[in-house]
């Protein structure tokens, strides 16, 4: 019996793509390569790179994300506070463009976000003599279980490391950027845990129809 012409036509797609994501940081190693390891876990798809020519300041972040952002339908900027001189200038300029350019700041550094997979803390950390704040903050994630060999920019396979405790960290996350937010006190907190969400959702595949559509 011949098969009827039904048979033949084309399945369409039963999923939505996922949205192009880029996601762009100025850690050359730690960072980037946490958030590189994050996004394949979760499988979202997301392009994770360093800015390049050298604009590794926040301000180069953002101005970069503002130039590559027609080539995808979500960019973000992650960046340290830290001593920055160009970090506030950075968040002001990334607001000009509302959605597109999404900023999500650690302070004082993303070793903080690090930090809060093993404890909450919202004791503020600033630079101290020749020691800036993100030193500090890398000496006391050195004094965490597994975590004595940090060093900042040379350390790889941390997501892998840290993935139980990764729960933990988002709890302690939106904790500390609630307390942050209600006191008016930015340091330390972090939007990481926003990020990670993002990669998380990106994951899950989303059907191209809706039930019942």
């Amino acid at each position: 019996m011949a098969k009827s012409s039904d048979s033949f036509r084309r399945v369409g797609a039963r999923f939505k793509p996922q949205p192009r994501v880029l996601v762009l940081c100025e850690d050359t190693k730690s960072a980037l390569n946490y958030l590189q390891d994050a996004a394949r876990h979760f499988r979202s798809h997301a392009v994770v790179r360093i800015a390049h020519c050298g604009r590794t300041d926040p301000i180069g972040i953002v101005e970069e994300a503002i130039e590559s952002r027609r080539n995808f339908e979500i960019t973000f900027c992650v960046i340290d506070r830290d001593s920055h001189e160009s970090f506030d200038d950075a968040l002001l300029r990334a607001a000009e463009f509302g959605e597109s350019v999404k900023v999500l700041p650690s302070y004082p550094c993303y070793e903080y976000w690090l930090l809060l997979h093993y404890r909450f803390s919202r004791a503020p950390v600033a630079s101290v003599g020749a020691q800036s704040a993100g030193s500090r903050m890398a000496a006391a994630l050195r004094a965490e279980d597994g975590m004595s060999a940090y060093e900042k920019g040379s350390y790889n396979s941390v997501f892998d490391r840290l993935l139980d405790r990764l729960p933990t960290a988002k709890v302690n996350a939106a904790r500390a950027l609630d307390a942050a937010i209600a006191e008016q006190e930015t340091n330390p907190s972090t939007k990481l845990h926003l990020l990670l969400a993002e990669f998380e959702r990106l994951g899950v595949p989303t059907p191209a129809v809706a039930p019942g559509a």
